[in-house]
């Protein structure tokens, strides 16, 4: 709550700067209204009793949707727990140490037939309550330039973090109205962060919001609540790193390319992209906990932003800032002082 607070006064500071005193007060009576909704958004009780209650989690191989369905299987829920290989080493270490209430499916969300299977098998074994929520959480991650990703890496990354998704719903989704229950799609801060070297992942995930955030306006008239995660950085935390050699991006180039990224270039870059990612959080109880809460509180969030203290206040204030602005806090960064020294020289 300190944090929300924090950035709510961060942004007032701003608002000040750019436009003045008259603006300021709208802004803050807005803003003062938005800070009471987040109050009242927890206040209540929750749903800590998940007997009854089933939840479909994609992802379940490793990571948070592994974790994910640990913690609900002990807090009572039925778990169908989708892993991309059902006899892979997450798949049978979450069949070996869940509940009898812990169903372990095959569901690589690409595939049309995987979930049309998927969904058979979950109707066919349903609590009497239903099916309480489909937790969106599959995805893959890839880092690049725009031009060193050929249509085919755009296509792969797209068809299992946007539409892998979108088909996991739309399949779902009248199950989930039937119970008046929970979508959850587990986004990322590079949805509105358009960093250096992660396009192609920002495009999926800037879709998948936009897809999310429509289905909340509709899904609202039938009582079904829509959230949406937003972690930061937890790669060490996660296996959805994607880790490339020097020589294996250098290869994919062709020769004009290859004049304008030169090799040094592309190691330096290689190497500040894997010294960022182990430098993220290893512990994701943080996003763990912001799922909980968005499948069981009376009120759950539209947005869990999922980032440190320090970082929950820029994050929080970026999106509002003038493009001009945005574009120039990457300038702050040394990897882009040495891009355009070792491009241009």
């Amino acid at each position: 709550m300190w944090s929300v607070i924090v950035s709510l006064v961060m942004l007032l500071v701003f608002i000040y700067v750019c436009f003045g005193t008259y603006i300021v007060t709208y802004s803050a009576f807005t803003l003062g209204l938005l800070l009471l909704a987040q109050v009242l958004r927890h206040r209540g009780g929750s749903l800590s009793d998940g007997s009854d209650r089933a939840v479909l989690i994609t992802g379940c191989d490793s990571g948070f949707g592994h974790q994910l369905a640990k913690t609900l299987d002990s807090m009572g829920f039925m778990v169908f727990a989708g892993c991309l290989c059902s006899n892979g080493h997450g798949a049978q270490t979450l069949a070996k140490e869940g509940s009898q209430r812990l169903r372990v499916l095959q569901l690589d969300v690409t595939k049309d037939e995987d979930v049309r299977l998927a969904k058979a098998l979950v109707e066919a074994n349903l609590p009497e309550k239903g099916l309480w929520a489909v937790v969106n959480n599959a995805g893959i991650t890839d880092w690049g330039e725009t031009e060193w990703n050929s249509i085919k890496d755009y296509q792969k990354i797209i068809d299992t973090n946007l539409f892998g998704s979108i088909r996991t719903s739309v399949a779902f989704l009248p199950l989930v109205r039937a119970a008046k229950g929970r979508m959850v799609f587990v986004s990322s801060i590079f949805a509105f962060f358009h960093c250096l070297n992660m396009g192609a992942y920002s495009i999926s995930k800037r879709g998948l919001e936009a897809f999310a955030d429509c289905l909340r306006v509709e899904l609202s008239s039938f009582d079904v609540k829509v959230s949406i995660i937003q972690p930061g950085n937890f790669g060490p935390a996660t296996n959805i790193r994607s880790k490339k050699t020097t020589q294996e991006i250098w290869d994919k180039l062709d020769d004009e390319h290859k004049v304008i990224f030169n090799r040094s270039y592309i190691e330096c870059a290689n190497t500040y992209f894997q010294s960022m990612c182990n430098a993220g959080s290893k512990n994701s109880h943080m996003v763990i906990d912001s799922m909980v809460h968005a499948l069981t509180a009376p009120n759950p969030k539209v947005r869990y932003l999922l980032v440190s203290f320090k970082e929950n206040i820029f994050f929080s204030v970026f999106p509002y800032l003038p493009t001009v602005v945005k574009d120039a806090v990457f300038s702050l960064s040394p990897i882009y002082h040495k891009r355009k020294v070792m491009l241009y020289s």
